[in-house]
């Protein structure tokens, strides 16, 4: 495995890509002048478990370095766009309905541009969505139940492997998913967990997610995968818990493991972005989510904490 490579965030303007579809991908950018794109998943259910929705946004940022990014239009997406925008980045947001993220997104602000895009189109459509100004990738797509059981692999399987081939077209080196607790739920012994059974009912949605988690970890891009708890509207209470991916029975190591918990919107959107200006959360796969008694500790820290695999 390549070492990894360091991510030096300037503070030039910035600029995001958003677009809006109905399986949404994400892109952002590394240290140069090359946007980077992002593709968010982001559920509106409020259990303990995340569950995906329909939308998609891809935003392109430019921070000294230019960022792109391919999301789903969703709240989740949206907040990844204000946050990154708060922070300087310029942003070009991919999204499948244009006009409804115009609608949703500050239209008086120059760093951000919107553009359409649909990650279910091949990668060769991406890749002009993303262009080859960008410089990293954040990938957070989701899909909406309904009578399409192949949807969760249309966009959650397929959908990012098309994200990921459309970054190596373009010679796009950085790539953060934003995926599910218990996506390895099965190498984990749970299996009977009631979460793991119900997100699989509709279509295998965790098993999409692992393939194309496994197909970006032999991608050879510089990756971040960040498996966040049940995602929640509310503003982030307590502290970041982050832990790395158990891959055997979670009654070996139970201190490691994460098989519940929630965790808001607008922390993972935090956990995110941070992943992309921290060079220790290169090729690492994280879970998180937040609880009261946690001690707080740096993104340093936490990305530091966890090993390669």
């Amino acid at each position: 495995m390549a070492a990894p490579l360091p991510l030096i965030f300037r503070h030039p303007p910035l600029r995001l890509c958003t677009h809006h579809l109905l399986y949404p991908p994400l892109s952002i950018a590394k240290t140069s002048t090359k946007p980077f794109s992002l593709i968010s998943y982001s559920p509106t259910n409020t259990r303990s478990f995340p569950i995906v929705n329909s939308t998609q946004v891809s935003l392109s940022l430019s921070l000294s370095l230019s960022l792109s990014l391919s999301l789903s239009f969703s709240p989740f997406g949206k907040r990844i766009v204000e946050q990154l925008l708060a922070k300087g980045f310029a942003v070009k947001a991919g999204v499948r309905n244009v006009e409804k993220a115009k609608a949703s997104l500050p239209q008086d602000n120059p760093a951000l541009q919107i553009v359409k895009a649909d990650v279910t189109e091949g990668s060769a459509k991406l890749a002009e969505a993303i262009s080859d100004d960008s410089e990293a990738v954040i990938c957070a797509t989701g899909f909406s139940y309904g009578w399409d059981l192949f949807a969760p692999w249309k966009v959650d399987n397929f959908g990012t492997v098309n994200l990921v081939e459309a970054c190596r077209k373009l010679g796009v080196n950085r790539f953060i998913l934003v995926s599910s607790i218990l996506v390895n739920g099965a190498a984990m012994g749970q299996i009977l967990n009631p979460a793991y059974i119900f997100l699989n009912v509709f279509g295998l949605t965790l098993i999409a997610k692992l393939q194309a988690e496994q197909y970006i970890r032999k991608s050879g891009i510089n990756y971040t995968i960040i498996r966040p708890g049940g995602l929640k509207n509310d503003p982030p209470t307590g502290n970041l818990v982050m832990e790395p991916e158990v891959t055997q029975s979670a009654t070996i190591f139970p201190h490691l493991v994460l098989t519940d918990g929630s965790i808001s919107r607008d922390l993972v959107a935090e956990v995110a972005i941070e992943a992309l200006v921290n060079p220790e959360a290169s090729y690492k796969v994280v879970e998180i989510v937040s609880r009261p008694d946690a001690p707080k500790r740096s993104y340093e820290d936490l990305f530091g904490s966890i090993k390669q695999r």
